[in-house]
């Protein structure tokens, strides 16, 4: 028996690593990925996606011998906004430009022209990165909340697997992973989100942040689960709950999250 519940921890575990893993790459605030060739020789690099309010973005791209000098362009985003450009200058092995601070949640539309003896070898602009600006966490506040909800899909997958199995006592691991959830996503979620954009909640009913409202739908679920659990087992709720909670958290992360409005000089959220 104890070498079945240590299968399937390990299994739970595979799945919630690679759910999160997939939950990050996916998500807008993932560097993006450049691939190319100049002259048949292969060009690689990324652009970061993410940025806070206390500093310049750096942009960087390694040194190549087919590329001898790097214009950045970037607008504000989203809206019709004239761009701005610069050179990019080396530092050490690398060419480095910086794009100008933001408000919290505020978009930068940026993209990269290799240059090698005057022509342009490559562009990005029909791929163009977005990056997105907020204020600096704490990590007393941002560990706590990783963790825990980490640990509320590690939980509630173990929690499923038990309940289909038979294997292990199912409802205690059921509270366990609904106490990281409320403490990752309910608590700490709402202070991490405070201090990098200056709201706590902008899910449902005041906003349509996708992060949150898939907070608020994992809690009502399985909440819903551990009621119908109080005095009777009702396997089916717990494992309604973990695959919603599953799937849920494997949307991008930080999708339709908030949006500086450039214009109205606001925070908008669900863009």
């Amino acid at each position: 028996m104890i070498w079945k519940k240590i299968v399937l921890w390990l299994l739970a575990l595979v799945l919630t690593l690679g759910a999160s893993v997939y939950q990050r790459k996916t998500g807008p605030t993932y560097p993006l990925s450049i691939n190319t060739q100049i002259d048949g020789e292969p060009v690689a690099f990324e652009l970061t996606r993410s940025a806070t309010t206390d500093a310049k973005c750096e942009v960087s791209i390694p040194v190549h011998e087919k590329i001898d000098s790097i214009c950045l362009v970037y607008k504000k985003f989203p809206g019709d906004f004239d761009a701005d450009s610069l050179k990019m200058t080396r530092k050490d092995e690398v060419l480095v430009g910086k794009l100008p601070v933001q408000p919290a949640a505020g978009k930068l539309q940026y993209f990269v022209k290799l240059y090698y003896k005057g022509e342009m070898m490559f562009s990005n602009e029909h791929d163009a990165a977005v990056v997105r600006y907020k204020d600096t966490v704490p990590r007393w506040a941002l560990i706590p909340h990783v963790f825990a909800m980490f640990l509320a899909m590690l939980l509630s997958t173990v929690a499923l697997f038990m309940a289909i199995s038979r294997i292990g006592n199912y409802r205690r691991v059921s509270w366990w992973a609904l106490a990281a959830l409320v403490i990752g996503g309910f608590v700490f979620g709402p202070i991490v989100q405070h201090y990098a954009f200056g709201q706590a909640w902008t899910g449902f009913p005041v906003g349509m942040d996708l992060t949150d409202n898939k907070t608020l739908i994992a809690g009502v679920f399985w909440i819903a689960a551990m009621a119908l659990n109080l005095r009777k087992e009702r396997r089916w709720a717990v494992i309604i709950a973990a695959i919603v909670l599953l799937g849920i958290f494997s949307i991008p992360h930080s999708a339709r999250g908030s949006e500086f409005d450039h214009e109205a000089q606001t925070i908008k959220t669900g863009k």
